[in-house]
């Protein structure tokens, strides 16, 4: 070692003793735009106030929306954009505090959305398929629910004379949105078609019946309780409450019969019956024209089934709102209550589009997730709102290879200082891109409906992508393992947390602890 750089370290050791002052960096480090914006980043988050209580919880979960997905979602964003895309943050990104959350059932290594989103509910893991019940639940067993009902924090914030709402892009029967308010032994009880003859002989009742008459239900389950019942609800799934008769079909129905329930009742005009002062729609004109100063609640069904993937949503029938603008609805129905309300908002068909093995329809719907918790950003006072964006479970989606920086994501591997694409060791080339499962390979161009690929037969493996655009909405990645559906995957999921409370998101927690993130914020539970 040189004197010269003996003399320099020494100055160096001088300066971290007392205290190392930013000139002894070099200029081209201090200069840098990597450094000045991890710097700018940091003195953000300690700027951070220490107040703890909200007013409001919004809870975002985007469904499926593991971390490859949020990678992949950023850098096609920022290409779209026209820049290289690696740079960039999806909104809630930048939210100053972030938890990686552990997304295990009791019962099983990989979840499901049941299991998952009634421990961000209630506070408790529990097993796969099952709603709003404990660990002790036998599933598909009706006699197992009885005394092994939890309490959510959709129900608490009810009985705390907090307006509620919940909004998602799946059927609003679905397992995401039923754990808010549902308590039932299996998922799939949408409606009483779909539930053993042995269930409702033994008094469980269907999903869509305990949302339009979650008022009754709570307050004969907690003894002196009196709520007035949610205030908003929208998403999919009409099936679930009109009865097996095509007369009542809605105007945009798609089938020849729309209702699925067997047991003749029209659970939308019971709805109605029971709140006058509530709006029911059911298309984009009459989601239009909701004057939310003055609606004081609001059932929106939009389609007979799911709603309609993102990019699909002008070629639905009767037209459909985009989950931003059913956020921003929802937000500006549930601020009319001054002490505050509590909306839980899922982009479901995140996971859908993965399922069938279809990267750009996941991707395409994720960013319009981000353009919800952005309305909902722009919609809320920060010092009163929690605001908790998050997912229930990832998916076997894989960023892989060795792409040049700025290659399209959603395109085949260019490696660094190459301009053709990369090749496998079998000869062909390869995406970025891939699924470890599923139905694999398909190449339908401009279709952007991922669903189209259940009708076409599995086609897992390698495929010769020479001549093949992987860049259209319709191609569907290969997929190693032959399934008829894309699986869950089992690693941790993030957690992006802003407002009152959002300091407590930090670490590796069990995904519970999001029900406690919310009480503690909201005080739901007087300790």
């Amino acid at each position: 070692m040189t004197r010269t750089w003996k003399a320099t370290l020494g100055a160096i050791a001088l300066a971290v003793s007392s205290g190392l002052h930013a000139d002894v960096l070099p200029a081209n480090q201090t200069d840098s735009a990597w450094y000045t914006d991890a710097q700018a980043q940091l003195l953000e988050k300690l700027a951070t106030n220490n107040q703890f209580k909200a007013k409001n919880v919004i809870l975002f979960v985007g469904d499926g929306m593991g971390v490859s997905t949020l990678t992949s979602a950023r850098i096609h964003k920022g290409q779209l954009e026209g820049n290289m895309g690696e740079e960039g943050y999806l909104s809630f990104e930048t939210f100053p505090h972030t938890a990686l959350v552990k997304t295990y059932n009791v019962d099983a290594q990989t979840p499901d959305s049941a299991g998952t989103m009634t421990a961000m509910m209630s506070g408790l893991k529990t097993d796969v398929g099952v709603i709003g019940v404990d660990e002790d639940i036998e599933r598909g067993e009706c006699a197992t629910v009885a005394g092994n009902e939890v309490i959510t924090a959709l129900e608490l914030a009810e009985i705390r004379g907090l307006s509620t709402g919940i909004v998602s892009t799946a059927r609003i029967t679905h397992a995401t949105p039923a754990a808010t308010y549902a308590k039932s032994a299996d998922r799939n009880w949408e409606d009483i078609s779909d539930m053993p003859e042995d269930a409702v002989t033994e008094g469980c009742v269907d999903i869509a019946d305990q949302l339009v008459n979650f008022e009754s239900f709570v307050e004969a389950r907690y003894t002196g309780v009196d709520i007035d019942g949610i205030e908003v609800a929208m998403g999919g799934g009409r099936r679930h409450f009109l009865p097996n008769d095509a007369s009542a079909n809605s105007p945009d129905a798609s089938s020849d019969v729309e209702g699925d329930r067997s047991d003749g009742r029209n659970l939308v005009t019971e709805w109605q019956d029971t709140y006058s002062n509530g709006v029911y729609v059911y298309d984009e004109t009459g989601f239009d024209a909701i004057d939310t100063e003055n609606t004081e609640r609001l059932f929106g069904l939009f389609n007979e089934s799911h709603m309609q993937y993102e990019a699909d949503r002008a070629n639905d029938i009767a037209g459909e709102p985009s989950i931003a603008e059913m956020t921003e609805t929802a937000i500006n129905i549930l601020d009319n209550n001054e002490k505050g309300f509590f909306l839980m908002v899922e982009s479901g068909r995140i996971d859908h589009a993965h399922h069938a093995g279809n990267a750009a329809g996941a991707l395409t719907d994720t960013l319009a997730f981000e353009a919800a918790v952005t309305a909902a950003v722009e919609n809320t006072d920060p010092s009163e709102t929690l605001i908790l964006v998050t997912a229930d479970h990832g998916h076997v989606f894989t960023i892989a290879g060795y792409p040049k920086r700025g290659n399209p994501i959603l395109g085949k591997v260019v490696n660094v200082g190459a301009e053709e694409p990369a090749t496998a060791s079998d000869g062909t080339p390869y995406t970025t891109l891939g699924y470890t499962n599923g139905r694999g390979f398909q190449n339908l161009g401009d279709e952007t409906d991922s669903d189209v690929a259940y009708g076409l037969d599995i086609a897992a493996g390698r495929v010769d992508l020479t001549d093949v655009d992987t860049t259209t909405a319709g191609y569907h990645q290969e997929a190693l393992i032959p399934l008829s559906s894309e699986t869950h995957s089992g690693e941790d999921i993030a957690l992006h947390a802003t407002g009152p409370g959002s300091q407590l998101a930090q670490g590796v927690v069990e995904q519970n602890v999001v029900f406690h993130l919310i009480n503690q914020a909201l005080g739901l539970i007087n300790e």
